[in-house]
């Protein structure tokens, strides 16, 4: 298929074009990039899709999705820190922005859109485990923004626009444009530079978690299937054996890390803790079964930072941390309140 990956060279993006393009797809980006400053490491089939379209989402055209068959919409203010940040700009580009460029790749000819969603839709779970049927729970602006795409993005669902939302479970791993506001990469990497983990809470709230190449064969998976098996489906991506405590987490990272020592705190703080059911996905698309678990996940990281000598000031760049970089280039006047550049 030709397909256009938006947010193709953030986190997810950088690892999941090159893989659609391995599967023999024709793949274009579309990036504003916001985060083009960090860029942890350089293989050989680590490369960024060519070409990119430089475009806002706000602002893409029907002309941009032109020739197109398939969408994977990645591109949105990621996590709910930086959603938290200004919640009418979140809301303007990860719900208005989001739901406006999905009906302008329907009317355009798009035949597949794969969104982006995520299991911060379960929030403060009021129940042991939770499933699509669930109620959801979201507790800050980027939840409540998935909750609002995924209900915009139902009713488009027709046999000539077939709409897939993927409730991602918190993703991990080695990217080269990696994320240290993220839960094991964070563990990880504070491990790797300090030797020792102080958690400010108890570690008791539960997160499911998932490899980013997991995520990548979810996408996958959903650009293959049958139209009738996820036409309109909203599947969590992850496996139930992936559901950990933060503490357990912390231990494993400890294990992985020679050295490093953990300390725990009082139960305080952020208070979301959801443990999710992934039997759906499975049954929807019985092709994809996650490959990663958190131990081996923490080693790849390790050996990752081994290789590269990873330096604390690497760590704490503000590229590798979405809130930090976006705060930078306020800061600096390279772009607006808006999130727009300026130049």
């Amino acid at each position: 298929m030709k397909i256009l990956v938006t947010g193709s060279d953030g986190y997810i993006g950088s690892r999941l074009s090159p893989i659609l393009l391995a599967a023999g797809h024709d793949v274009t980006g579309l990036d504003s990039g916001l985060y083009r400053d960090g860029w942890l490491y350089t293989t050989r089939n680590v490369r960024l899709v060519q070409p990119t379209l430089n475009i806002d989402l706000r602002d893409v055209t029907p002309r941009d999705f032109e020739g197109f068959e398939a969408v994977v919409h990645l591109a949105e203010l990621s996590n709910d820190p930086l959603g938290q940040n200004d919640p009418k700009v979140t809301e303007a580009i990860n719900f208005e922005g989001s739901a406006r460029l999905a009906r302008i790749a329907r009317d355009a000819g798009v035949r597949r859109f794969v969104y982006a969603s995520s299991c911060s839709v379960y929030g403060m779970a009021t129940q042991e485990w939770v499933d699509e049927t669930s109620a959801t729970n979201p507790q800050t602006a980027y939840a409540r923004c998935k909750v609002m795409v995924e209900n915009a993005l139902r009713p488009m669902a027709s046999p000539d626009f077939c709409v897939t939302s993927l409730r991602n479970a918190t993703a991990y791993g080695a990217s080269p444009r990696l994320r240290f506001d993220i839960v094991l990469n964070d563990l990880c990497a504070v491990a790797w530079t300090a030797k020792r983990i102080v958690m400010t809470s108890d570690g008791t709230p539960w997160r499911p978690i998932v490899h980013v190449e997991d995520i990548c064969q979810a996408v996958t998976c959903a650009l293959d299937s049958p139209v009738e098996r996820v036409n309109g489906e909203v599947m969590n991506v992850g496996g139930d054996e992936e559901n950990y405590r933060i503490r357990d987490l912390a231990a494993i990272v400890a294990e992985t890390f020679p050295g490093c020592e953990v300390t725990v705190g009082s139960s305080a703080g952020d208070n979301r803790s959801y443990r999710v059911s992934f039997r759906k996905i499975r049954e929807r698309m019985p092709a994809y079964r996650t490959q990663w678990n958190a131990r081996r996940g923490a080693q790849e990281l390790y050996e990752l930072f081994k290789r590269i000598d990873m330096p604390q000031d690497i760590y704490k760049f503000r590229a590798f941390t979405r809130l930090k970089q976006l705060q930078y280039l306020i800061r600096t006047g390279q772009v607006d309140a808006d999130l727009r550049w300026k130049y």
